[in-house]
């Protein structure tokens, strides 16, 4: 029998119109995917005016040679709406080897990578997986104080000791042995002397807070302190020079760390804790770092507003601290925020400009002070702040 003619066409078009619409479901699923990968944290600020940087670009250029000249070893840098207008590299990341320092040479930023920590700890906070207000010894049970508080520690408020004192005049241990996170929490533990002030009531700035929140990032995300910071900031901001330094038997394949003149420093039984320091980064991943800040989807609106004010009053004055951050507040309500940082040889200043979205980074490996005199280029970008640019 022959097929009825109509019926084939209108059952041959219904087949097509179905795949057609397939297909276009298939497409827009692709092109919804595709969405996937664009970076969630991503900020837009206005592109800035050639002159300006031109004629900044000039001012600090002479800065820089009359402040840091040719005997700095280090990374500085200057940027503007994310944007890098200025950025200089010098000296030797390992002298003996001939190694120099370049824009992707990771430098030890020593407490500066308390910023990195504490915004670890927000991002949990964020997530719902930690409370600020949470007591220490709920997360770590052998903490040995039942008052002391996640917040406490961030912004040092806990009255701990500083391990480092606690290793010293611990006749027991042996100082050829490098101590561990974990060895700062046993020692915390079997001490009945850890505090120099009641918890909560002053402001004590104490290396062990940053040791202990180390501790509390790998209890709650059960991963190693470096693998949580990769994951939380490092891989979804794609600060890829920038890693946790926790072996010492790795310390020939890092930086090194010098005197003025140029005489290696020895490595210490103290140069293995983190969280607190040894964090190795650029000055471009910070840039990196300090753009994302920006995002209310990488830190939200309400936990950076707690983390950019100061909470400590005891004693008149602008300096305060933060969640992780220094802060300088001025008369005029406008809040400078900075950290700064010193171990052994090392030493570093990150600032940060909200309002303007300015800024600055200096890291040496060469013992100089000179990291912190990065705070005059203020100048250049502001009035809210008295610091003296000459």
């Amino acid at each position: 029998m022959k097929p009825n003619k109509p019926i084939f066409f209108i059952a041959l078009l219904f087949f097509l119109n179905s795949c057609n619409k397939q297909d276009k479901k298939n497409t827009d699923e692709v092109l919804v995917d595709s969405t996937a990968f664009v970076n969630p944290y991503e900020v837009e600020f206005d592109s800035l005016d050639p002159e300006f940087v031109e004629n900044t670009k000039k001012d600090i250029d002479f800065f820089y040679n009359k402040h840091f000249g040719n005997q700095y070893s280090g990374s500085f840098l200057v940027a503007k709406n994310g944007e890098i207008i200025y950025e200089k590299y010098s000296g030797f990341a390992y002298k003996e080897k001939g190694e120099v320092i370049d824009e992707n040479t990771p430098l030890h930023v020593a407490s500066v990578g308390k910023v990195l920590t504490a915004t670890c700890i927000l991002r949990l906070v964020d997530r719902n997986e930690i409370d600020l207000e949470q007591s220490v010894q709920s997360i770590l049970p052998t903490f040995p104080n039942q008052e002391t508080t996640v917040r406490m520690l961030l912004n040092h408020r806990s009255g701990l000791k500083n391990y480092a004192y606690l290793f010293e005049n611990d006749k027991s241990w042996d100082k050829k042995q490098p101590i561990t996170n974990q060895d700062v929490l046993n020692l915390l533990a079997k001490n009945d002397d850890i505090l120099e002030r009641q918890p909560g009531k002053y402001f004590q700035y104490c290396n062990t807070n940053y040791v202990i929140l180390a501790l509390i990032i790998e209890k709650i995300t059960g991963t190693p302190f470096d693998v949580a910071l990769k994951s939380l900031i490092l891989d979804p901001l794609e600060m890829h020079n920038t890693f946790v330094f926790k072996d010492l038997n790795e310390k020939e394949h890092v930086s090194q760390s010098y005197k003025g003149n140029y005489k290696k420093l020895d490595w210490r039984f103290l140069d293995q804790t983190y969280g607190d320091k040894n964090i190795y980064t650029t000055a471009r991943d910070l840039v990196l770092f300090d753009k994302a800040t920006y995002s209310d989807n990488f830190l939200s609106a309400n936990i950076k507003e707690q983390m950019f004010k100061g909470y400590s009053y005891e004693r008149k004055g602008t300096r305060n601290y933060g969640l992780g951050v220094r802060l300088l507040e001025f008369d005029n309500g406008k809040n400078y925020i900075f950290h700064t940082g010193w171990w052994s040889g090392n030493t570093s200043m990150y600032v940060t400009l909200r309002e303007e979205h300015v800024t600055f980074i200096a890291i040496s490996n060469k013992y100089t002070r000179k990291p912190y005199e990065i705070k005059r280029l203020t100048k250049l970008f502001s009035d809210n702040f008295s610091f003296n640019f000459k």
